[in-house]
């Protein structure tokens, strides 16, 4: 379905504004008209039926995306995403069981994107167990506050996904390691806790210094032999998605450039990425 169906992307219309303000302005369908679009693809295979229940349900999915823009991945790559299960729930959708295609939807557009972000949120992976997925995209919305979790209230959480207390403060060492202040400002009370009282001790032990350069060459003559490894093509789609100064480059970008579609780009990225992660396992 997903070779036939057509529906706007942000590069076909314009800016990313342009695309959202376009998928809000269609309307939205009644449950007769939705039951009836379902039915005549389900009976007769009616590709315009289902283009018709797809781009009814764009908004949802520029909705749902938004909520995970936290991870710094581009918004126009998470929305295409969140097609792709969009257009797998409405195949999957039947109509007789009394449920808004709405409803049905949500299911595969998250589960389309958590497998995005999962992949690529950063260059090795960080939730490869169930347990680590459930914290990864539970974790967040289940703390009180952006503060550092305290005994009882990681207890709870863990009680609440049926994960290890460990476990829960581990993904959040991982997920806390975003750009924060150097030092504290003026109105800080409790200097000490600024990230700046955490830098190295001039005289540390030698045999400390030595593996943290160890490591630091690694990670850096690595990445560049992980990299040298790949073709060309797959090079410079890492490069510009993941390495570039600026702003990364989207899937639709590429596959304007290459002459391909948006879904071959995504493929030739992820077949790149485990080369890589393999390559830099390999010279730990």
């Amino acid at each position: 379905m997903s070779h036939t169906l057509s529906f706007p992307v942000p590069s076909a219309v314009g800016s990313l504004d342009q695309y959202i303000q376009s998928v809000n302005r269609i309307p939205l369908l009644t449950e007769k008209e939705e039951s009836d679009l379902a039915h005549s693809f389900r009976e007769n295979e009616d590709l315009d039926a289902a283009r018709k229940l797809v781009m009814s349900h764009l908004r949802l999915v520029v909705a749902i995306a938004r909520g995970y823009l936290g991870y710094g991945l581009p918004h126009a790559d998470l929305i295409q995403e969140g097609n792709v299960g969009l257009m797998k729930a409405v195949k999957r959708f039947d109509p007789d069981r009394g449920v808004r295609l709405v409803s049905f939807a949500i299911h595969w557009i998250k589960a389309e994107i958590h497998e995005y972000i999962v992949k690529n949120w950063r260059l090795v992976k960080i939730a490869t167990t169930k347990a680590q997925r459930k914290l990864f995209f539970n974790l967040r919305g289940l703390k009180a506050s952006s503060s550092t979790l305290q005994g009882e209230e990681v207890r709870t959480i863990a009680e609440q996904l049926g994960v290890k207390p460990e476990e829960v403060r581990e993904m959040e060492t991982r997920l806390s390691g975003g750009d924060v202040a150097l030092e504290s400002g003026p109105e800080d009370e409790e200097e000490r806790f600024a990230p700046i009282a955490y830098l190295a001790d001039p005289h540390a032990e030698p045999s400390e210094v030595i593996a943290q350069r160890e490591y630091a060459r690694l990670q850096d003559s690595g990445l560049h032999e992980a990299l040298a490894a790949l073709d060309d093509r797959s090079r410079t789609i890492v490069q510009r998605r993941w390495l570039a100064e600026g702003d990364a480059a989207t899937l639709h970008e590429l596959a304007a450039e290459y002459g391909v579609s948006a879904e071959r780009i995504r493929q030739i990225e992820a077949k790149a990425m485990q080369k890589m992660r393999t390559q830099l396992v390999a010279l730990a």
